[in-house]
């Protein structure tokens, strides 16, 4: 009974992770197509700035490395994966402090990304807290590296907290009349469901899971209710004096 539950433990993961490093790339090259990766094809005149190119490339790396480790422990090799920690690591920190920074410098300046219909300093709330979500999530997974099968869900996580910026770009007018129900909605239904299959498959609930997922599905509506309060505003204010 052991051996098959250790089997269908690893099956369960398998389809998991092999799952989300397809939906991932994709999401992230579809919502950025026109905007950033082709369009050069789409054309327009390009306002990005170093600042938003360097994040951008920070981020398409963070893509490539997730998928990268999915497929190198779907082959067996983890000692590789393992070695590729401390790069995943450095790029870590560089996402977080680039993406504060590109996320208050589009706050102060304006930016092409940034929503016609919602002002800077109160949209600021969602770049915001993707950067300290994805620390605490990435942050997690690094303390629990020791016990897989909490580092490599809490990897899993932080995967879906990047989903967003690329749902809120699809270029389908049906999809975009939706907001926030559409792209905060799909990361957390996919977070939903993959942690009921995880603990349907499994037989027991892994509470680190549970954790994070509640942490990434309360992080959305508490944004939206933050981000009209005077409090927020003010700390937003301060953010744009001080840091950009």
């Amino acid at each position: 009974m052991a051996m098959n539950e250790s089997f269908d433990w690893r099956r369960s993961d398998r389809r998991i992770f092999a799952t989300i490093a397809v939906v991932f790339p994709l999401i992230i090259l579809v919502g950025f197509a026109r905007t950033y990766y082709l369009k050069f094809i789409f054309g327009g005149e390009s306002t990005n700035t170093l600042l938003v190119h360097t994040h951008a490339l920070l981020m398409s790396a963070w893509v490539i490395f997730f998928v990268t480790q999915v497929w190198l422990i779907r082959t067996k090799n983890a000692k590789i994966h393992m070695n590729l920690g401390m790069l995943g690591i450095a790029l870590a920190i560089a996402i977080v402090v680039v993406g504060f920074f590109t996320g208050v410098s589009a706050a102060k300046y304006g930016s092409p990304a940034n929503p016609p219909d919602i002002p800077p300093l109160p949209f600021l709330v969602v770049p915001f807290f993707d950067v300290v979500l994805f620390a605490l999530l990435f942050g997690g997974a690094i303390y629990f590296r020791k016990r897989p099968a909490d580092h490599k869900r809490l990897m899993l996580l932080t995967a879906l907290g990047f989903l967003p910026p690329g749902l809120g770009r699809f270029p389908i007018a049906s999809l975009q009349s939706l907001g926030p129900l559409f792209f905060f909605g799909v990361p957390t239904v996919l977070a939903i469901g993959f942690l009921i299959y995880d603990t349907w498959r499994n037989g027991k609930l892994n509470k680190v899971f549970l954790l994070g997922t509640l942490i990434l599905a309360a992080s959305y509506p508490l944004r939206l209710v933050l981000s009209g309060t005077d409090a927020w505003m003010r700390f937003a204010t301060w953010l744009t004096t001080w840091a950009a």
